[in-house]
């Protein structure tokens, strides 16, 4: 017996012994620096440039969704051009992430920062100082015409004085982080130069992939990592937004069984998006898609509705947080 409890202990000591060590091996690595080159961009206060920036930002790339306040989310859903001070707290498995002010200020916001500094966040997800950026931002493949004149319109707002707390990962956040679970996302290939606008397949993809993050929320993957793990645009990724519901997104694939817009027509389509909002809390940026042109919505259309059908039958898109744990 003494002889039993003895293995049992010696084992008991040394699961906590390993533990020990992991956590301090976490909390020793977790902050690693990348490197990647700084993209050639350069902004400009071309009036033309800037104008496309800012319909980007408050549209289809619908930047201030995350970039402005919780008191300004009001005055954002209701069209008003919100200044991207910051402010807004997402509180998820990972950790506290604390989007930063990308106003011009010197001290608080992108001031200081260069135009490839800037650009290497957007296609490298790697920060000033080297840090990751954890992939909420789909602007990896943007093209440098549209990378240029997003940038140009944030160095024209307003400056604004507005400190933001740095983001604070869970030990989660930090363990994936620390065993290369979690890696900085580059292009794929060499970005295009130049994206030709218009209601085509090309340019659907290019929105719906690289720019507005369709991909990102209608398709399965994991909220820890990012990383994909089923059929792009099928739908069915849960979202508990902390407003006591879960959102779950349809399947967006021409399946004619189970795809959401599968047997919408086109103007269907752009009707629905124009309407904005109908679920309050949903995460969908209804207000910032609301406000793109027709043929940029035509296109996504034209684009979604090319992609290869998968049967992905997704029975609700609301539940409360009762309901969605316990089925």
């Amino acid at each position: 017996m003494k002889t039993l409890f003895k293995i049992f202990a010696w084992i008991a000591g040394s699961l906590v012994v390993l533990v020990i060590v992991f956590v301090l091996f976490v909390n020793l690595t977790w902050e690693k620096k990348f490197e990647a080159e700084y993209p050639d961009i350069k902004s400009t206060s071309d009036s033309a440039v800037v104008a496309r920036g800012k319909y980007l930002a408050f549209g289809p790339a619908h930047c201030n969704t995350c970039h402005i306040a919780p008191d300004q989310y009001a005055d954002m859903e209701a069209g008003k051009e919100v200044l991207m001070a910051g402010g807004t707290e997402m509180n998820i498995g990972p950790g506290i992430f604390r989007p930063r002010n990308l106003t011009p200020d010197m001290e608080t916001g992108i001031g200081k920062l260069s135009d490839g500094e800037i650009a290497r966040v957007m296609r490298h997800s790697i920060g000033a100082d080297g840090r990751i950026i954890f992939p909420f931002m789909p602007f990896q493949n943007m093209s440098d015409e549209d990378m240029t004149a997003l940038i140009s319109f944030l160095r024209s707002q307003k400056p604004v004085k507005h400190e933001i707390k740095p983001t604070e990962y869970s030990f989660l956040g930090k363990m994936v982080i620390a065993l290369g679970m979690l890696k900085p996302e580059s292009a794929t290939g060499t970005p295009p130069s130049h994206v030709e606008i218009g209601p085509t397949v090309e340019y659907g993809k290019y929105l719906a992939n690289s720019v507005a993050n369709c991909v990102g929320c209608h398709s399965p993957r994991s909220l820890t990592s990012g990383e994909f793990t089923g059929p792009k645009f099928s739908g069915g990724l849960a979202m508990d937004e902390g407003t006591g519901y879960v959102y779950v997104t349809p399947n967006l694939t021409p399946d004619p069984e189970t795809g959401r817009i599968a047997n919408w027509t086109e103007e269907a389509f752009i009707e629905r998006i124009k309407n904005g909002r109908l679920v309050e809390g949903s995460p969908m940026p209804w207000a910032n898609f609301s406000w793109m042109e027709d043929d940029d919505l035509r296109a996504i259309y034209r684009y979604l509705h090319s992609l290869d059908p998968v049967s992905n039958k997704v029975e609700k898109t609301v539940y409360t947080v009762e309901e969605y744990y316990e089925k």
